[in-house]
């Protein structure tokens, strides 16, 4: 019997509509004559879903007794018998009650399958058990109900059921998911925004793996190996090299271009096990291309370019990333090149990038004078080309071969001296010019044997030789010096560049441009040194590396900056044409360091205008807010004091309140002046305990009218890391700027909740509620958002919560309240050494 074929609607979250959409499919496959039952549909109470039920043949499900309770669980049995051919089964990762025929309804599922009937289900991308940790650290959350990840991914069909987060939110406020009991709740911890777009995320993210697993199984079952760009796969071929880092990070950028990109560095190595390659520079690139979220590959091939390519088609990558060759110029006559064969062989469904690249971070610095321009090995190759070749020439020439003539005979010792050089310059040319001279005179100019010459014309020949060899070798060191002037000049150029862009754009710190002078001339340290006059002693005002100067006298490289400031480097005697560039460094140095400066006097300055403003704002509200209930209780003292009314004991009792009421609003104000004054001058220092939220919230509502707080603290929450009075006074003046908005008659709901390391206080209003624009401006100071006539109070409630939240290492912010209002979300620290224990929020999370 055929194995039945397994679909599986796969969705982010509760509610997004897996299960509608497997009885929408269930509908379509009825109407066409498919043998379909419902062998368990969960509906969870949700009209619409309910309905789609209506006109499916259910089985019957199987009751169990379990601890005193009655349990409903599919009949795995009732299924076997009728035989469908398509059986639905919702919520795949369901654990069945004790007593049952299986553990868990996947291996239901496994049994009807081995029966030949097919299956469709459903399961939230929260319930694989690889996600476990992930969805417990972005959620809080620990799903107790998983399935194998292998049992989906064996699923011969996965479909993703997707909504965005606000769409979902708005569907569980209008009391399609949930009850409505239930839906403050579940908006204000599981289904929070951001908990709903990483899990859409690690959804969406899951099902692209498959399909690329599907994608690859099939090209391989089709013998494909064209490349099908259906999303961007970069690779990135590493040589070991220290341009390997530059490459890494353009190939990032390239792969940031495109939704769905992929990073894939891949070394090639021999198999005889010999390479150039540094250890530790490729563990360094394996963890930079890791960090940048790719992978690193490390693939055997003699063959580096058929090695290469042969792997973008295997992952059926759409890029090569190349760095140009390092090699040297005479070298390509052995070849074209690795990045020049995988050009011309990749074919036009594969593009090739060839990158240019400098050695970054080797303290090299600017090229250098003299004979290094040509490089020691290269210059190396030249003397013994120019020294040896002659000597072998010679050998081969009177033992191995007959006599060619004495014209010929030069032509082959000018060749070597050319060869020589072409690689030396001009030494070991002219090394070579002098020893084939005395050669051809010795072994091939009459008479042999000897330093004559009796013929005039063999004289003249090796005249013309010698200055043949010289002048090639002339021309090559002509053109190695402007190469090597072009090169310096174009390494200054880029500095200067850099200079005049990042430094002048404000781009570069002080310590970040000392360190591009360190890197540049490859110096152990550089030191900025300034003094305040002539006769003034040196004080650093910036360094890096290790030992800097502490004056000019001690260190190696010395370049005054003006008149009082130095730049100062040890490490090395620097050569005078490097002195141009680093002089160009200390004057910018010089312009960061006034900018800095101009920096710091500008953030002093806009303190002091922002404590004006304060000011300001203070004796406005002491002429104002202040003014008010002390106005009141003087009207009130004089009214008592006075002796030509004879005051009843209702009229004295309410004269008593309005000076009670007055005594207390100044407490207020004034508790809320000294707050906002403790935090602005930095004086604020919290007392961390442990403490219990149930213990300190209900203290907090002391100063609001009884009946106008709901209040709904589980005593299950863990214990809280904070200054007891300081998250009294955050949570009574939040409380108290709710009350104040709410519409008479509307309770203000204060609910806590676990989320992760943190406990959240929510204070809910129905009121007005507040704009997005205007959300943080009302928690700035002597700030009352539409200045509404019940907003008495100088403003300063909320930024003092704040404030005492933030010197808590907390938050507070203000979210809407789903049907209007506004929600303020205080979130503390749990204690550290008591981890939260999760409730049990399995039928809030459950689809």
């Amino acid at each position: 019997m055929a194995r039945g074929k397994l679909r599986i609607y796969l969705g982010a979250a509760p509610g997004v509509g897996k299960t509608y959409a497997m009885l929408s499919e269930a509908h379509r496959r009825t109407e066409r004559g498919t043998d379909c039952v419902v062998a368990l549909g969960e509906h969870h109470s949700r009209p619409r879903t309910e309905v789609m039920l209506h006109g499916l043949e259910q089985i019957p499900r199987r009751e169990i007794e379990y601890r005193g309770g009655v349990f409903t669980e599919m009949d795995v049995d009732a299924v076997l018998r009728r035989a469908p051919a398509v059986a639905l089964v919702d919520e795949l990762a369901h654990t069945n009650v004790p007593g049952s025929r299986n553990t868990k309804r996947w291996q239901d599922v496994e049994e009807l399958l081995a029966a030949g009937i097919n299956v469709i289900s459903t399961v939230n991308i929260q319930h694989l058990e690889s996600l476990g940790d992930v969805v417990e650290s972005i959620t809080g959350v620990r799903q107790r109900e998983t399935v194998p990840d292998e049992v989906v991914r064996r699923a011969d069909q996965i479909e993703l059921v997707d909504m965005s987060p606000e769409a979902l939110r708005r569907r569980m406020a209008h009391g399609n998911v949930y009850k409505p009991d239930k839906v403050d709740a579940a908006l204000a911890n599981y289904f929070r925004p951001g908990n709903l777009t990483a899990l859409r995320e690690l959804a969406l993210l899951w099902v692209a793996d498959r399909v690329d697993a599907y994608l690859t199984e099939y090209r391989s079952e089709h013998h494909v190996s064209a490349i099908w760009g259906s999303r961007e796969r970069i690779v990135v071929g590493l040589t070991g090299g220290p341009e390997g880092r530059t490459l890494i990070r353009r190939a990032a950028r390239l792969a940031e271009k495109g939704a769905g990109g992929e990073v894939l560095a891949v070394f090639i190595s021999r198999s005889d096990g010999l390479t150039a390659a540094s250890p530790k520079e490729l563990a360094l690139q394996r963890t930079l291309v890791e960090d940048l979220g790719g992978t690193f590959h490390q693939v055997l091939g003699d063959d580096i370019p058929a090695a290469l390519l042969d792997f973008a088609r295997g992952v059926n990558a759409t890029q090569i990333v190349l760095g140009v060759s390092r090699r040297r110029s005479w070298q390509y006559v052995f070849g074209p090149g690795v990045g020049a064969t995988v050009a011309r062989e990749s074919g036009p469904d594969l593009d090739v990038h060839l990158i240019t690249h400098d050695e970054v971070g080797k303290g090299r610095g600017l090229p250098l004078a003299g004979g290094a321009r040509l490089g020691r090995s290269r210059v190396a190759c030249g003397w013994a080309v120019g020294v040896l070749g002659p000597v072998l020439l010679t050998w081969l020439l009177t033992s191995v071969t007959a006599d060619v003539g004495l014209a010929n005979d030069m032509l082959l010792f000018l060749a070597l001296t050319v060869a020589a050089a072409l690689l030396g310059g001009l030494l070991p040319a002219l090394a070579s010019a002098l020893v084939g001279s005395l050669l051809l005179n010795w072994y091939f100019t009459s008479p042999v044997h000897t330093l004559t010459v009796a013929d005039p014309e063999n004289i003249v020949a090796i005249v013309i030789f010698i200055g043949v060899a010289v002048s090639v070798a002339s021309v090559v060191d002509l053109a190695a010096r402007r190469t090597h002037l072009a090169s310096r000049l174009r390494a200054e150029s880029e500095i200067l560049s850099f200079l005049a862009g990042n430094v002048l754009r404000g781009e570069t710190t002080l310590d970040a441009l000392l360190e591009r002078v360190r890197e540049t001339f490859g110096m152990e340290s550089v030191a900025l040194l300034e003094r305040t006059g002539e006769t003034a002693p040196w004080t650093c005002v910036g360094s890096v590396g290790d030992g800097p100067a502490g004056v000019p006298e001690d260190a190696d490289v010395d370049v005054p900056v003006g008149d009082h400031l130095a730049l100062s480097l040890r490490g090395r005697v620097l050569p005078a044409a490097d002195r141009r560039v680093l002089a160009a460094f200390g004057a910018q140095a010089a312009v960061v360091l006034d900018r800095q400066r101009l920096q710091r006097e500008a953030d002093r300055a806009g303190e002091l205008a922002e404590g004006n403003r304060i000011r300001t704002a203070l004796l406005a509200a002491v002429s104002h807010d202040l003014r008010t209930p002390l106005a009141g209780i003087k009207a009130s003292v004089t009214s008592l004091r006075s002796d030509d009314i004879d005051w009843s004991e209702q009229d004295r009792a309410e004269l008593l309140e309005a000076i009670e009421d007055g005594a207390d609003r100044l407490d207020q104000l004034v508790g809320n002046l000294l707050d906002m004054s403790r935090l602005q001058t930095g004086t604020v220092t919290p007392i961390i305990r442990e403490t219990d939220l149930d213990e300190v919230v209900p203290m907090a509502l002391g100063g609001v009218p009884e009946g106008s707080v709901e209040l709904d603290i589980p005593e299950t929450l863990p214990m809280v890391h904070v200054d007891r009075g300081l998250l009294e006074r955050a949570v009574a003046n939040v409380v108290e700027n709710a009350v104040k908005y709410s519409p008479p008659g509307e309770q203000v709901l204060v609910s806590a909740s676990v989320l992760a390391d943190r406990v959240e206080v929510r204070v809910v209003d129905r009121g007005p509620g507040v704009p997005d624009v205007a959300k943080d401006r009302i928690f700035e100071p002597f700030q009352r958002y539409g200045d509404s006539p019940r907003g008495v109070g100088v403003g300063l409630g909320l930024a003092v919560a704040r404030g005492f939240a933030e010197a808590l290492g907390g938050t507070l912010h203000a979210e809407d309240t789903p049907g209007g209002g506004l929600t303020m979300v205080l979130a503390v620290r749990t204690a550290p050494q008591r981890r939260p224990e999760q409730p049990d929020q399995a039928a809030a999370v459950t689809s």
